[in-house]
């Protein structure tokens, strides 16, 4: 169920996209109780229809909630309004690794390149 801004997800209403992956999406969203952003993920609804895959979502809350740690964010709340499961959590501002990681994989790329091509010129 994609949501747009305005949306209310229980208390939530929200306010921008962030990203998807495998399981769902990830969205900007308001709590009008506390007055703070929040991101909240919730799960595409095939995942959420899987039974081993919905408790690992809540397994993943769970876990992250027992820590408390300034390098992990803190889970805010769990729910399933409308029978949509999803997480709140503390919205974390800044880049997203999906571009440190595709720099990765270039300087992977040119570094197989720099050994590779005299080792085959050696071969030849």
């Amino acid at each position: 169920m994609p949501l747009k801004a305005g949306d209310r997800l229980g208390p939530y209403e929200i306010t921008g996209f962030v990203g998807a992956g495998g399981m769902g999406e990830v969205y900007r969203a308001r709590d009008p109780r506390l007055n703070r952003d929040v991101a909240i993920k919730i799960l595409h609804a095939s995942v959420a229809a899987d039974s081993e895959r919905l408790r690992r979502f809540t397994a993943e809350a769970q876990a992250v909630a027992a820590l408390n740690h300034p390098n992990v964010l803190t889970i805010y709340e769990v729910g399933t309004p409308d029978g949509q499961p999803f997480i709140a959590t503390e919205l974390l501002e800044g880049a997203t690794c999906e571009r440190p990681w595709r720099m990765a994989g270039l300087l992977h790329r040119l570094m197989d390149q720099f050994w590779r091509r005299p080792a085959e010129a050696r071969v030849r």
